[in-house]
């Protein structure tokens, strides 16, 4: 790998390169969905509870399940139960 002018070299901009790339394309995709969230703003939904149901569609039931009666338990515990 001493080599940083030869075939290194190449091989370290070549990655180099491809990562801008992608870092292009994520500033790209967060601003489109920077747009997604205003538009849903724009029509009455409140994005940080979309947000929230972004994550909880991300966790698998049990896990879901599992943090909701942690929090309820939390709750209950600083008497903030319903």
């Amino acid at each position: 790998m001493a080599d940083v002018t030869g075939v290194a070299g190449e091989r370290l901009k070549a990655l180099i390169e491809r990562i801008e790339r992608l870092e292009e394309e994520k500033k790209a995709l967060a601003e489109d969905i920077k747009e997604i969230y205003a538009e849903a703003k724009a029509v009455g939904f409140e994005p940080k509870i979309i947000r929230k149901m972004i994550s909880l569609r991300k966790m698998d039931l049990e896990k879901r399940r599992e943090e909701n009666e942690l929090l309820e338990l939390y709750m209950a515990a600083v008497g903030m139960a319903e």
